[in-house]
């Protein structure tokens, strides 16, 4: 997921009042119109001939910048020229790599990793972004290391001796500098040479620093270094010390003091990573902690700031909306909650988004709710990848085709309005379709890659994601991090599951090969086609999940956890009651492959929605989350669909206070 950082741009904010018009029952009736108009789907042979036109897409741009760009870091593919934008170290093909080795290109692969192990370095003068940095460079050498040195996943160099594994360690003790603040969250900036200049703004974006956790994490399991998962969390720990008493974070803090200097809570710009790094930490690290403190903010994110089916910006302190916009960045949060198995609001936002896709081609930086047309100052489309990203996860959990329908769309208009001499263009305004001179790394690494997936999870999925031997959690940037025994399972289960022990007392990371069953468990692919739709996630989170470190009953989960910092609990008996509900429901985790994640409730005595078919292994919760009761929402759905919802509107207006998620609900009593 592309960034959002402290200088990301942002209009005047608007604080006029703004009608609260309940859009429920419109879109539910698109979607359902869009159902039934793909009821056939998209036929396996079509599904193929799309695949194909997608790696097509992919070559026509990775070409374009090797031919008339490298070794700079990124194109210019109106002009066929290079340009360096972020270090001047081939940015995009070592974005690429991993996309590359996912088509099964082994030949370009092995070059890629070869030309990069001899030629890249970072012993420059060159001040650098340390969150694009971390996601683009680190992650991307991360992940080809882990390609290129595993004979599992097919596509090992013989020739390879860890040099990219040498580089990405090079580069974070590079990046250590900027965690030297009395909060622990990072500068946004820092020189690969000299490390953080004394004019450097002491001002960060929450995702800039709560979005390091999974490369630092991966690398402090490979490298035996410690240190580097210990400053990452120390900053997710900074951030979360400061939420709000509503469990909110804001967008921008000052790294010295601590304090908030953008008060807006939402999940787009400036803040989407943060949240997704906090399951995904845990989805991969196995950390109780990443999970507590995900399951709070998912929480307030969905009591506070989910109007059915869009999301808002509030203030962080009291609540109230200050910021009615769909930001592009937002439309990672479908997919993130397909992986936490909040499935059904997944698919009511995403139609939601989809239908400003429709409406314009593409989807603007900024639509405005309140009055449905593109934000000022917000009308390019950059390429993003966000909204395909949760297509291919709805996909995946679903099997339902509109999704296919929803990417040959999205491909058409990439082909017809991007598509520029030597690559991809962004768009500048999504009105004109007029086009820009840039295409960014991330249009190869994550746009084209997901994409590509969605077509290939149709044919019948021949790739490592799908098939390989590991299951693999992807980074912000789409980048591959497998589950293996050594990066998944955390150095304190040694104490407990005794397994992938080494001896190391000073760093606490190593495998072993004592403990077959959690190796066994660990080489189950993320899907598999003879089963659920859900069951991919509580496979992964089956093995080594579990609260194992026993009850201790005068004390809460986050002072177990030792996360209470300086957030007063409102309300004693609550904490106690929702503490016995996670000890309780991780137990029965163990013996039925389900784990906690929030899930909203409205009722317990209504009847489970028809999405029961295909959600009914997702993961589920024994607390609720909160929601507008009345489902209020937006006047700003796409006026294309007003004659289409008019004719399925009456069925569901009545019905839309009953559709909810509860089919993937543990039936718990939380009174």
């Amino acid at each position: 997921m592309p960034a959002s950082g402290p200088n990301a741009m942002r209009p005047a904010r608007q604080c006029q009042s703004f009608p609260f018009v309940s859009l429920l029952a419109a879109l539910l009736a698109a979607a359902l119109l869009l159902g039934a108009v793909a009821a056939d789907g998209v036929a396996p042979s079509e599904a193929r001939r799309l695949r194909d036109e997608v790696k097509d897409m992919f070559y026509h741009a990775f070409d374009g910048y090797m031919q008339h760009a490298f070794p700079l870091d990124e194109l210019r593919p109106l002009s066929c020229q290079g340009e360096d934008s972020l270090g001047g170290y081939a940015l995009t093909l070592i974005d690429s790599m991993d996309t590359l080795a996912l088509l099964g290109d082994k030949e370009r692969f092995g070059a890629a990793v070869e030309w990069v192990g001899k030629n890249v370095r970072f012993d420059i003068n060159k001040t650098v972004s340390v969150f694009e940095t971390n996601i683009r460079i680190l992650g991307g050498l991360l992940s080809a290391h882990l390609i290129a040195s595993d004979y599992a996943t097919g596509m090992r160099i013989q020739s390879y001796d860890d040099q990219l594994l040498h580089l990405a360690s090079d580069l974070a003790e590079r990046l250590l500098p900027a965690f030297d603040t009395p909060t622990g969250i990072p500068f946004g900036s820092v020189n690969l040479l000299y490390g953080v200049d004394e004019n450097e703004s002491k001002i960060t974006s929450t995702a800039g620093g709560g979005t390091l956790t999974l490369e630092f994490g991966v690398l402090s399991r490979l490298t035996n270094k410690s240190v580097f998962e210990r400053v990452t969390k120390n900053s997710v720990r900074g951030i979360w010390a400061r939420r709000s008493k509503l469990n909110l974070v804001g967008a921008h803090i000052n790294v010295f003091t601590g304090e908030w200097t953008q008060k807006d809570a939402g999940i787009g710009t400036s803040i989407d990573s943060f949240y997704e790094y906090l399951l995904k930490a845990y989805l991969l690290f196995g950390d109780e902690e990443y999970l507590y403190i995900f399951q709070e903010a998912y929480k307030a994110v969905m009591h506070y700031l989910h109007h059915d089916p869009w999301y808002v910006e509030v203030n962080m302190n009291s609540g109230a909306t200050v910021w009615p916009l769909f930001n592009s960045l937002q439309a990672f949060w479908p997919g993130l909650q397909v992986l936490a198995g909040d499935v059904d609001p997944a698919i009511r936002t995403h139609a939601a988004f989809f239908s400003v896709w429709k409406k314009y081609g593409f989807t603007p930086e900024g639509f405005n709710l309140a009055t449905s047309t593109v934000q000022n100052g917000q009308r390019s489309y950059p390429l993003r990848p966000e909204l395909i990203e949760s297509t291919y996860w709805l996909f995946k959990a679903t099997r339902d085709h509109r999704y296919l329908d929803v990417g040959r769309d999205i491909l058409a208009s990439l082909q017809y309005g991007a598509k520029c001499p030597c690559g991809y263009c962004h768009i500048s305004d999504v009105e004109t379709h007029q086009k820009d001179d840039h295409m960014e790394s991330f249009f190869l690494a994550e746009t084209v890659k997901y994409l590509w997936l969605l077509f290939d999870l149709a044919v019948g999925p021949d790739n490592i994601v799908e098939n390989g031997p590991y299951k693999y959690i992807f980074s912000t940037e789409g980048h591959l991090f497998p589950a293996t025994p050594e990066i998944a399972l955390l150095d304190e289960h040694c104490l407990y599951a005794g397994a992938f022990c080494n001896g190391s007392a000073v760093h606490g990371y190593g495998t072993s090969d004592s403990s077959s069953k959690h190796q066994n468990a660990n080489s189950i692919p993320f899907d598999d086609s003879q089963t659920s739709s859900g069951q991919y996630l509580s496979n992964i989170l089956s093995t080594t999940r579990g609260y194992i470190k026993g009850v201790c009953p005068g004390l809460t989960h986050a002072q177990k956890l030792g996360i209470s910092y300086f957030i007063e609990q409102n309300s004693g008996s609550r904490e106690n009651a929702d503490e016995s509900q996670v000890i309780e429901s991780s137990v029965h985790a163990q013996s039925t492959s389900v784990i906690l994640i929030s899930n909203p409730v409205t009722s317990q005595t209504e009847e489970p929605a028809s999405s029961s078919q295909y959600n009914a292994d997702m993961v589920a919760t024994s607390d609720s989350v909160g929601t507008d009761a009345a489902g209020a929402s937006f006047q700003g759905y796409p006026e294309e669909h007003s004659e289409e919802t008019e004719i399925v509107s009456e069925q569901t207006e009545n019905n839309s206070e009953n559709i909810t998620s509860q089919d993937c609900q543990l039936k718990e009593d939380t009174s």
